[in-house]
C-alpha cells in the first residue's frame, strides 16, 4: 500500500494546498465524519482503511458516523469536527444539499476538507481538494451494459438507502446502460426485509429476469437468498455493488453475475494519507483519485474472498 500512494503522489502534479494556519498545520489529527451505518460491513472496510493509514502516517484518526442514515446528526458530526480544528477532515457527500453548509464551514475555517465515496459531483464545488472514490452514474451504466449482454430485459434496482443520492445515481446509471425496464425497489437495511422484498417482487412480476443490489452485504446477499427462495436461480440475473464474503462465494459458485468493486479500503486510506502528507509538507494531488469501478466476475471471485473475509476488499 505505501507503494502505491508513493507511487501514486510522485506521478500527480502536485499541488501546494490552499493556505493552512499554523494551528491546524501543526495539528497531528485527522477526524473522518461518514454516513456509514453500523451494521454495513462495506464501512468496516473504510474504517480499516482509515486505522492503517493513521498507523503508517504517524497521525491520530477519528472515525465518526451517526447511528442510523441521518444527514441532520451527520451534519452535527462535521460541526462538531471544525470546532476541534484538526489537520484535516475526510467526508462522505451523499446528500449535498444536507450537508454542504457544515462542510464549508470547514473550508471557510481553512481546515483542509477530502471528500470519499459519495458525492464526487460536488466535491470541488463545496470546497474539497479532491475526491476519492468511483462516478456512481457510471458505474451503473457499466453495470447495466453488462446485464444487457447476459439477455437481461426486465430489472429490479434495490436500494437499501433511499435517500442517499449517489444510490439514486446508481440506479440511474444503471437504467441507462441496462436499456430495458427498469424498477427501483426501496428496501431497508434490513436483510430479513430485503429478502422479503424482493421474494414478493419477483412473485408479483414474473418477467423479471435481472437484479441490481446497491450492497452487497446488506442488499446483495438477501436477495441471492430471494432468488433461490424463488427458485429462479440460474433464470434471475443478480449483481451488487460492493463486496462481501458470502456475495463473492455466490459468484464463485454461479450464483450471482458481478460485484462492482470500488476498493473502499483504499477510500478510507488515501485521504488520510493525502491529509497528512498535506499537513507536513504542503503537497496534495492534483485531482480526483478514481477507486473503482472494478467488475469482480467468476473468474475473479476466489482471489478476492479471502481478502474479503479480511476486511481488505
Amino acid at each position: 500500500m505505501k507503494s502505491f500512494v508513493t507511487g501514486l503522489v510522485a506521478a500527480a502534479a502536485l499541488t501546494a494546498a490552499a493556505a493552512v494556519p499554523a494551528s491546524a498545520q501543526q495539528n497531528n489529527r485527522i477526524i473522518v465524519v461518514t454516513h456509514g451505518q453500523a451494521n454495513d460491513p462495506f464501512w468496516s472496510v473504510v474504517k480499516n482503511g482509515v486505522a492503517a493509514a493513521g498507523e503508517d502516517m504517524k497521525v491520530q484518526v477519528d472515525y465518526r458516523a451517526p447511528e442510523t442514515f441521518d444527514m441532520v446528526a451527520m451534519s452535527q458530526l462535521i460541526d462538531a469536527a471544525v470546532n476541534q480544528r484538526p489537520a484535516g477532515i475526510v467526508v462522505s457527500i451523499p446528500d449535498a444539499s444536507a450537508l454542504g453548509p457544515s462542510i464549508q464551514k470547514a473550508t471557510a475555517a481553512g481546515i483542509p476538507v477530502i471528500s470519499m465515496n459519495s458525492g464526487s459531483d460536488v466535491s470541488k464545488k463545496l470546497g474539497a481538494l479532491l475526491h476519492v472514490g468511483q462516478d456512481e452514474a457510471e458505474a451503473g451504466r457499466i453495470a447495466g451494459e453488462r446485464l444487457k449482454e447476459m439477455g437481461g430485459k426486465v430489472a429490479l434496482c434495490v436500494n437499501q438507502e433511499v435517500g442517499n443520492v449517489s444510490l439514486d445515481l446508481r440506479c440511474k446509471g444503471f437504467e441507462e446502460g441496462f436499456g430495458g425496464k427498469v424498477t427501483v425497489l426501496p428496501v431497508t437495511n434490513d436483510p430479513a426485509d430485503v429478502r422479503a422484498k424482493v421474494k414478493a417482487a419477483l412473485a408479483s412480476n414474473a418477467s423479471v429476469d435481472t437484479i441490481l443490489a446497491l450492497g452487497a452485504g446488506t442488499a446483495g446477499e438477501p436477495t441471492v437468498a430471494a432468488v433461490k427462495d424463488a427458485g429462479k436461480t440460474g433464470s434471475v440475473r443478480v449483481a451488487t455493488f460492493d463486496l462481501s464474503p458470502n456475495f463473492l462465494k455466490a459468484v464463485a459458485a454461479g450464483e450471482a453475475a458481478f460485484a462492482i468493486d470500488q476498493q473502499q479500503y483504499l477510500q478510507g486510506y488515501l485521504p488520510v494519507t493525502f491529509l497528512a502528507l498535506n499537513a507536513k509538507y504542503g503537497l496534495v494531488p492534483g485531482g480526483d483519485v478514481p477507486s473503482g469501478p472494478n467488475l469482480i466476475t467468476k473468474e475473479k471471485a476466489d482471489q478476492v474472498i479471502e481478502l474479503s473475509a479480511k476486511g481488505i476488499r
